[in-house]
């Protein structure tokens, strides 16, 4: 396209310059001189047109190219010459290479285990252990905040002196804001019990599953209906009487007739003191 160009302006100037030198003595005097720019505009062209031709590798180059693993035997695609108007990035594109140096203009290379690490991680496993003692802090606070305070761990735990409760006697105390009967109970009232088949009762259990110390019997004075206070000595089987809907317990505490689905409860307890004292809760 170049050489087109250069050959149509030849013929412009040819045909220009006749008419120019027919015009007068002024004419012909500028024509050197328009002859010389005319010639360093066409040089010019030409120039510009081979460098174009120079960058822009042909067809055969590109299917001649290689990948970095390939790199030792890729072909050159720019000739040096010509490359020093590529940025670095358009010539590492044309010439892939697995070799990489570093820009080392800015900072410092230190050869490995010379370059401060040690130190780093001593920082940072550091700042991560008063990071986990914070959290950790911080839990046991609001664990510390949610336990019960020690007056009412106090009131958790009931203490009853048995040495005033005679045999056949059901006396009544509070825990935790609920009623407990605690009965001392006859050897009679012992076999009675514990001869009582389980086939006759709602809630199956024997006697000896809800007492610690046999002579003894400690129960919630809860009706499990509905929560009312039953009565003791009463009812059918001489236990305990809910007047509110006829639930009726035996000596041991134990659902005999009525709505009640459940026996009385049996709290935690143990006894102390050689079985003179009891400790509820």
């Amino acid at each position: 396209r170049g050489v087109v160009a250069t050959s149509k302006m030849r013929r412009a100037a040819q045909a220009l310059i006749p008419r120019l030198f027919s015009q007068g003595a002024q004419v012909q005097q500028a024509a050197p001189a328009l002859a010389s720019q005319y010639s360093l505009i066409a040089e010019n062209l030409i120039a510009s047109q081979q460098e174009r031709d120079q960058r822009v590798p042909s067809a055969q180059s590109f299917i001649r190219r290689s990948f970095a693993s390939d790199a030792a035997g890729a072909v050159e695609l720019v000739k040096p010459s010509t490359t020093g108007g590529l940025s670095t990035t358009t010539k590492l594109s044309l010439t892939p290479s697995n070799k990489i140096a570093y820009n080392e203009l800015n900072h410092q290379r230190f050869e490995p285990g010379h370059e401060g690490r040690p130190f780093a991680y001593f920082v940072q496993t550091g700042g991560r252990f008063l990071y986990a003692s914070a959290i950790r802090l911080a839990v046991l606070k609001v664990v510390v905040s949610l336990s019960a305070a020690a007056d009412t761990l106090a009131l958790s735990s009931l203490e009853v002196d048995l040495a005033g409760v005679e045999e056949g006697q059901t006396i009544t105390v509070k825990w935790r804001g609920k009623p407990v009967f605690i009965k001392h109970r006859t050897a009679e009232d012992i076999a009675a019990q514990a001869a009582v088949p389980l086939s006759d009762m709602k809630d199956p259990q024997t006697d000896i599953a809800r007492v610690v110390d046999p002579k003894y019997l400690i129960i919630i004075g809860v009706c499990t209906h509905l929560g009312c206070v039953p009565i003791a000595g009463a009812g059918n089987y001489q236990g305990w009487f809910c007047p509110c809907h006829g639930s009726h317990y035996d000596g041991s505490g134990r659902i005999r007739e009525g709505p009640a689905p459940y026996n009385l409860e049996v709290p935690e307890y143990r006894f102390t003191e050689g079985g003179s004292k009891v400790v509820i809760g």
